[in-house]
Protein backbone atom coordinates (compact mmCIF):
# COMPACT_ATOMS: atom_id res chain seq x y z
CA UNK A 1 0.00 0.00 0.00
CA UNK A 2 2.80 2.38 0.89
CA UNK A 3 4.68 1.44 -2.28
CA UNK A 4 1.64 2.12 -4.44
CA UNK A 5 1.28 5.56 -2.90
CA UNK A 6 4.91 6.39 -3.56
CA UNK A 7 4.60 5.27 -7.17
CA UNK A 8 1.50 7.38 -7.64
CA UNK A 9 3.23 10.48 -6.31
CA UNK A 10 6.25 9.98 -8.52
CA UNK A 11 4.07 9.89 -11.62
CA UNK A 12 2.70 13.45 -11.08
CA UNK A 13 3.62 16.31 -13.43
CA UNK A 14 6.78 18.07 -12.34
CA UNK A 15 7.17 21.89 -12.57
CA UNK A 16 10.37 23.33 -14.03
CA UNK A 17 12.83 24.56 -11.40
CA UNK A 18 12.45 28.24 -10.50
CA UNK A 19 15.41 30.58 -9.94
CA UNK A 20 15.81 31.77 -6.35
CA UNK A 21 14.25 35.13 -5.57
CA UNK A 22 16.84 37.67 -4.45
CA UNK A 23 15.62 39.32 -1.26
CA UNK A 24 18.27 41.97 -0.84
CA UNK A 25 19.90 43.79 -3.73
CA UNK A 26 23.60 44.02 -4.39
CA UNK A 27 25.62 46.87 -3.06
CA UNK A 28 24.94 50.41 -4.27
CA UNK A 29 27.44 52.82 -5.78
CA UNK A 30 27.45 56.29 -4.26
CA UNK A 31 29.08 59.56 -5.26
CA UNK A 32 29.09 62.98 -3.68
CA UNK A 33 30.79 66.27 -3.11
CA UNK A 34 30.91 69.21 -0.72
CA UNK A 35 28.58 72.09 -1.51
CA UNK A 36 28.72 74.96 0.94
CA UNK A 37 28.30 73.53 4.44
CA UNK A 38 26.77 70.29 3.17
CA UNK A 39 27.88 67.01 1.67
CA UNK A 40 25.51 65.98 -1.14
CA UNK A 41 25.33 62.21 -1.64
CA UNK A 42 23.63 60.50 -4.56
CA UNK A 43 23.17 56.94 -5.72
CA UNK A 44 21.23 55.03 -8.36
CA UNK A 45 18.60 52.42 -7.65
CA UNK A 46 18.76 48.92 -9.15
CA UNK A 47 17.87 49.00 -12.85
CA UNK A 48 16.31 45.52 -12.76
CA UNK A 49 13.90 46.79 -10.13
CA UNK A 50 12.91 50.07 -11.76
CA UNK A 51 9.41 48.96 -12.77
CA UNK A 52 8.31 47.42 -9.49
CA UNK A 53 10.14 47.75 -6.19
CA UNK A 54 8.16 44.84 -4.70
CA UNK A 55 10.32 42.42 -6.71
CA UNK A 56 13.14 42.99 -4.29
CA UNK A 57 10.98 44.60 -1.64
CA UNK A 58 13.38 47.47 -1.00
CA UNK A 59 11.99 49.89 1.53
CA UNK A 60 14.84 52.24 2.43
CA UNK A 61 18.49 53.18 2.12
CA UNK A 62 20.47 53.54 5.37
CA UNK A 63 23.18 56.21 5.32
CA UNK A 64 26.27 55.72 7.51
CA UNK A 65 29.02 58.19 8.40
CA UNK A 66 32.41 57.83 10.00
CA UNK A 67 34.41 60.93 10.95
CA UNK A 68 38.13 60.26 11.24
CA UNK A 69 41.44 62.07 11.20
CA UNK A 70 42.71 63.11 7.78
CA UNK A 71 45.89 61.16 8.57
CA UNK A 72 44.07 57.90 9.36
CA UNK A 73 44.76 54.94 7.06
CA UNK A 74 42.73 55.01 3.86
CA UNK A 75 42.08 51.28 3.95
CA UNK A 76 39.19 50.17 6.16
CA UNK A 77 37.30 46.87 6.20
CA UNK A 78 33.51 46.70 6.11
CA UNK A 79 33.58 45.11 9.56
CA UNK A 80 35.56 48.01 11.00
CA UNK A 81 33.32 50.53 9.31
CA UNK A 82 30.19 48.77 10.62
CA UNK A 83 31.48 48.85 14.18
CA UNK A 84 32.74 52.45 14.17
CA UNK A 85 30.31 54.32 11.88
CA UNK A 86 27.03 56.00 12.84
CA UNK A 87 23.69 55.53 11.12
CA UNK A 88 22.75 59.15 10.35
CA UNK A 89 19.60 58.65 8.25
CA UNK A 90 17.21 56.11 6.79
CA UNK A 91 15.94 57.38 3.43
CA UNK A 92 12.56 55.86 2.42
CA UNK A 93 12.30 54.54 -1.14
CA UNK A 94 9.00 54.86 -3.01
CA UNK A 95 7.76 53.77 -6.43
CA UNK A 96 8.34 57.32 -7.64
CA UNK A 97 11.98 57.08 -6.58
CA UNK A 98 12.38 53.93 -8.65
CA UNK A 99 10.97 55.68 -11.69
CA UNK A 100 13.44 58.53 -11.19
CA UNK A 101 16.15 55.93 -10.52
CA UNK A 102 18.20 58.17 -8.24
CA UNK A 103 18.18 59.29 -4.62
CA UNK A 104 20.08 62.05 -2.87
CA UNK A 105 20.85 62.90 0.73
CA UNK A 106 22.32 66.08 2.21
CA UNK A 107 24.50 65.91 5.33
CA UNK A 108 25.09 69.21 7.14
CA UNK A 109 28.68 69.76 8.24
CA UNK A 110 29.74 70.95 11.68
CA UNK A 111 33.08 72.73 11.49
CA UNK A 112 35.31 72.17 14.49
CA UNK A 113 38.56 73.58 13.15
CA UNK A 114 40.37 70.22 12.99
CA UNK A 115 41.51 68.44 9.85
CA UNK A 116 39.05 65.61 9.37
CA UNK A 117 38.03 63.09 6.78
CA UNK A 118 34.46 61.86 6.45
CA UNK A 119 33.73 58.38 5.18
CA UNK A 120 30.23 57.61 3.89
CA UNK A 121 28.50 54.42 2.79
CA UNK A 122 24.91 53.29 2.28
CA UNK A 123 23.13 49.97 2.23
CA UNK A 124 19.70 48.98 1.00
CA UNK A 125 17.23 47.42 3.42
CA UNK A 126 14.09 45.51 2.47
CA UNK A 127 10.72 45.47 4.22
CA UNK A 128 11.78 42.47 6.32
CA UNK A 129 14.79 44.32 7.68
CA UNK A 130 17.33 42.36 5.66
CA UNK A 131 20.36 44.47 4.74
CA UNK A 132 22.48 44.46 1.62
CA UNK A 133 26.24 44.83 1.71
CA UNK A 134 27.70 48.29 2.16
CA UNK A 135 28.24 50.43 -0.89
CA UNK A 136 31.64 51.72 -1.86
CA UNK A 137 33.22 54.11 0.64
CA UNK A 138 33.05 57.79 -0.29
CA UNK A 139 35.89 59.75 1.34
CA UNK A 140 35.68 63.53 1.60
CA UNK A 141 37.98 65.98 3.37
CA UNK A 142 35.69 68.99 3.86
CA UNK A 143 36.96 72.51 3.36
CA UNK A 144 36.11 75.03 6.07
CA UNK A 145 36.56 78.25 4.12
CA UNK A 146 33.81 77.84 1.55
CA UNK A 147 31.93 81.02 0.66
CA UNK A 148 28.29 81.33 1.57
CA UNK A 149 25.60 81.56 -1.11
CA UNK A 150 25.08 84.57 -3.34
CA UNK A 151 22.01 86.62 -2.44
CA UNK A 152 19.42 88.92 -4.03
CA UNK A 153 19.50 87.25 -7.46
CA UNK A 154 17.21 89.05 -9.90
CA UNK A 155 16.67 89.05 -13.65
CA UNK A 156 15.41 91.34 -16.38
CA UNK A 157 14.39 90.47 -19.92
CA UNK A 158 15.85 92.39 -22.84
CA UNK A 159 15.43 91.77 -26.52
CA UNK A 160 18.80 90.05 -26.90
CA UNK A 161 19.40 88.63 -23.42
CA UNK A 162 18.12 87.87 -19.95
CA UNK A 163 20.35 89.84 -17.61
CA UNK A 164 20.99 88.38 -14.15
CA UNK A 165 22.38 90.33 -11.22
CA UNK A 166 23.22 89.21 -7.67
CA UNK A 167 25.16 90.22 -4.56
CA UNK A 168 28.30 88.48 -3.33
CA UNK A 169 28.32 86.83 0.11
CA UNK A 170 30.29 88.67 2.78
CA UNK A 171 31.57 85.61 4.67
CA UNK A 172 32.29 81.90 4.52
CA UNK A 173 29.99 79.17 5.81
CA UNK A 174 32.00 78.95 9.04
CA UNK A 175 31.57 82.68 9.69
CA UNK A 176 35.12 83.67 8.74
CA UNK A 177 35.92 86.68 6.55
CA UNK A 178 36.68 87.67 3.88
CA UNK A 179 34.63 85.33 1.72
CA UNK A 180 36.73 82.89 -0.30
CA UNK A 181 35.38 83.72 -3.77
CA UNK A 182 36.95 82.92 -7.14
CA UNK A 183 33.75 83.41 -9.12
CA UNK A 184 30.19 82.27 -9.66
CA UNK A 185 28.44 79.53 -11.63
CA UNK A 186 25.07 80.26 -13.22
CA UNK A 187 22.46 77.52 -13.58
CA UNK A 188 19.25 77.44 -15.62
CA UNK A 189 16.27 75.10 -15.57
CA UNK A 190 14.26 74.95 -18.79
CA UNK A 191 10.52 74.51 -18.32
CA UNK A 192 8.77 72.99 -15.34
CA UNK A 193 10.49 69.62 -15.04
CA UNK A 194 13.91 70.22 -16.56
CA UNK A 195 17.21 69.57 -14.85
CA UNK A 196 19.62 72.37 -14.01
CA UNK A 197 22.35 73.07 -16.57
CA UNK A 198 25.38 75.30 -16.05
CA UNK A 199 25.56 78.19 -18.54
CA UNK A 200 29.14 79.42 -18.08
CA UNK A 201 32.32 77.58 -19.04
CA UNK A 202 34.47 79.29 -16.40
CA UNK A 203 33.46 80.94 -13.12
CA UNK A 204 32.02 84.42 -13.71
CA UNK A 205 34.12 86.96 -11.82
CA UNK A 206 31.56 89.78 -11.75
CA UNK A 207 28.08 90.03 -10.28
CA UNK A 208 26.08 89.87 -13.49
CA UNK A 209 25.58 87.54 -16.41
CA UNK A 210 23.74 87.86 -19.73
CA UNK A 211 21.99 84.73 -20.96
CA UNK A 212 21.83 85.07 -24.74
CA UNK A 213 20.72 81.47 -25.40
CA UNK A 214 17.11 81.82 -24.25
CA UNK A 215 13.95 81.59 -26.36
CA UNK A 216 10.93 83.81 -26.03
CA UNK A 217 7.89 81.84 -24.88
CA UNK A 218 9.90 79.38 -22.75
CA UNK A 219 9.80 79.68 -18.95
CA UNK A 220 13.10 79.49 -17.09
CA UNK A 221 14.39 79.26 -13.54
CA UNK A 222 17.82 80.51 -12.52
CA UNK A 223 20.08 80.18 -9.49
CA UNK A 224 23.71 81.01 -8.81
CA UNK A 225 26.41 79.21 -6.81
CA UNK A 226 29.48 80.91 -5.38
CA UNK A 227 32.75 79.15 -6.26
CA UNK A 228 35.57 78.89 -3.71
CA UNK A 229 39.01 77.32 -3.89
CA UNK A 230 39.54 74.53 -1.37
CA UNK A 231 42.14 71.74 -1.26
CA UNK A 232 43.32 72.86 -4.69
CA UNK A 233 39.91 72.36 -6.31
CA UNK A 234 36.86 74.58 -6.90
CA UNK A 235 34.00 74.03 -4.44
CA UNK A 236 30.53 75.42 -4.96
CA UNK A 237 28.24 76.96 -2.38
CA UNK A 238 24.62 76.06 -1.88
CA UNK A 239 22.14 77.62 -4.30
CA UNK A 240 21.25 81.28 -4.17
CA UNK A 241 17.59 82.20 -4.24
CA UNK A 242 15.89 80.81 -7.34
CA UNK A 243 14.08 83.18 -9.67
CA UNK A 244 11.55 82.40 -12.39
CA UNK A 245 11.72 84.32 -15.64
CA UNK A 246 9.04 84.18 -18.33
CA UNK A 247 10.45 86.01 -21.35
CA UNK A 248 7.79 87.29 -23.73
CA UNK A 249 8.60 89.13 -26.95
CA UNK A 250 7.17 92.62 -26.53
CA UNK A 251 10.02 94.28 -28.42
CA UNK A 252 9.16 95.97 -31.69
CA UNK A 253 11.58 95.70 -34.64
CA UNK A 254 13.49 98.75 -35.78
CA UNK A 255 11.97 100.91 -38.50
CA UNK A 256 12.79 99.89 -42.08
CA UNK A 257 15.62 101.96 -43.52
CA UNK A 258 17.61 102.77 -46.65
CA UNK A 259 14.44 103.20 -48.72
CA UNK A 260 14.89 104.20 -52.36
CA UNK A 261 12.41 104.60 -55.23
CA UNK A 262 13.07 104.11 -58.93
CA UNK A 263 10.61 105.66 -61.39
CA UNK A 264 9.61 103.98 -64.66
CA UNK A 265 6.60 104.49 -66.96
CA UNK A 266 3.46 103.65 -64.95
CA UNK A 267 5.58 102.10 -62.21
CA UNK A 268 7.37 103.14 -59.04
CA UNK A 269 9.76 100.48 -57.68
CA UNK A 270 10.47 100.67 -53.96
CA UNK A 271 13.61 99.11 -52.48
CA UNK A 272 14.69 98.95 -48.82
CA UNK A 273 17.17 97.19 -46.54
CA UNK A 274 16.20 93.94 -44.83
CA UNK A 275 15.66 94.47 -41.11
CA UNK A 276 18.46 93.19 -38.84
CA UNK A 277 16.07 91.42 -36.43
CA UNK A 278 15.88 87.69 -37.10
CA UNK A 279 12.22 87.41 -36.09
CA UNK A 280 10.89 89.90 -38.67
CA UNK A 281 8.44 88.08 -40.94
CA UNK A 282 7.26 90.85 -43.23
CA UNK A 283 6.60 94.48 -44.06
CA UNK A 284 3.70 96.81 -44.79
CA UNK A 285 3.84 99.74 -47.24
CA UNK A 286 1.58 102.78 -46.96
CA UNK A 287 0.99 105.49 -49.60
CA UNK A 288 -0.49 108.95 -49.83
CA UNK A 289 -0.51 111.80 -52.33
CA UNK A 290 -0.59 114.29 -49.44
CA UNK A 291 2.28 114.08 -46.92
CA UNK A 292 0.24 116.05 -44.39
CA UNK A 293 -2.67 113.62 -44.35
CA UNK A 294 -3.11 111.79 -40.98
CA UNK A 295 -1.16 108.55 -41.04
CA UNK A 296 -4.30 106.55 -40.24
CA UNK A 297 -5.74 107.67 -43.59
CA UNK A 298 -2.82 106.55 -45.75
CA UNK A 299 -3.55 103.65 -48.13
CA UNK A 300 -2.15 100.21 -47.30
CA UNK A 301 -0.67 98.84 -50.54
CA UNK A 302 0.40 95.37 -49.38
CA UNK A 303 -2.14 92.57 -49.19
CA UNK A 304 -0.95 90.55 -46.22
CA UNK A 305 2.73 90.93 -45.40
CA UNK A 306 5.38 91.72 -47.95
CA UNK A 307 8.08 89.09 -47.46
CA UNK A 308 10.71 90.53 -49.81
CA UNK A 309 12.51 93.86 -49.72
CA UNK A 310 11.18 95.29 -52.94
CA UNK A 311 7.73 96.38 -54.14
CA UNK A 312 6.31 97.70 -57.41
CA UNK A 313 3.53 100.25 -57.23
CA UNK A 314 1.86 100.11 -60.66
CA UNK A 315 -1.24 102.06 -59.71
CA UNK A 316 0.33 105.46 -60.36
CA UNK A 317 -0.36 108.41 -62.67
CA UNK A 318 2.30 110.13 -64.72
CA UNK A 319 3.70 113.38 -63.29
CA UNK A 320 2.03 112.77 -59.95
CA UNK A 321 4.06 112.65 -56.74
CA UNK A 322 3.54 109.81 -54.26
CA UNK A 323 4.66 109.54 -50.64
CA UNK A 324 5.43 106.26 -48.85
CA UNK A 325 6.37 104.90 -45.45
CA UNK A 326 7.00 101.33 -44.25
CA UNK A 327 6.66 99.27 -41.07
CA UNK A 328 8.20 95.90 -40.13
CA UNK A 329 6.33 93.14 -38.25
CA UNK A 330 7.85 90.28 -36.23
CA UNK A 331 6.48 86.79 -35.57
CA UNK A 332 4.84 87.93 -32.33
CA UNK A 333 2.91 90.68 -34.05
CA UNK A 334 5.09 93.53 -32.79
CA UNK A 335 5.05 96.46 -35.24
CA UNK A 336 8.05 98.70 -35.76
CA UNK A 337 7.92 102.49 -35.73
CA UNK A 338 7.20 103.99 -39.14
CA UNK A 339 10.13 104.56 -41.47
CA UNK A 340 11.07 107.90 -42.85
CA UNK A 341 8.60 109.18 -45.45
CA UNK A 342 10.04 109.02 -48.97
CA UNK A 343 8.57 110.31 -52.22
CA UNK A 344 8.94 110.09 -55.96
CA UNK A 345 7.15 111.47 -59.04
CA UNK A 346 5.83 108.95 -61.52
CA UNK A 347 7.14 109.13 -65.07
Amino acid sequence: MVCALLIGLSCGKRKPPQPPVEKVVQRAEISGNQQGNMIILSWNLPVQNAADSSILNISRADVYRLTESSTAPLTLSEEEFASRSTLISSVPISETDFRRNQLTFSDTLEFGGQNTRIRYAIRFVNASGQKAAFSNFLLIEPTVRVAASAVALNGKVYEESIELNWESPSENVDGSRPANIIGFNIYRINGEAGSAIILNKNPVTGNNYKDRTFNFGTDYKYFVRTVSLGNGEPIESLNSNTIEVKPRDIFAPSAPSAITIAAAPNNLSIFFAVNPEKDVIGYRIYRSTDPDRPLSEWTLLTNGLLTINTFQDKDVESSKTYFYYLTAIDNNGNVSPMSDIVSETAS
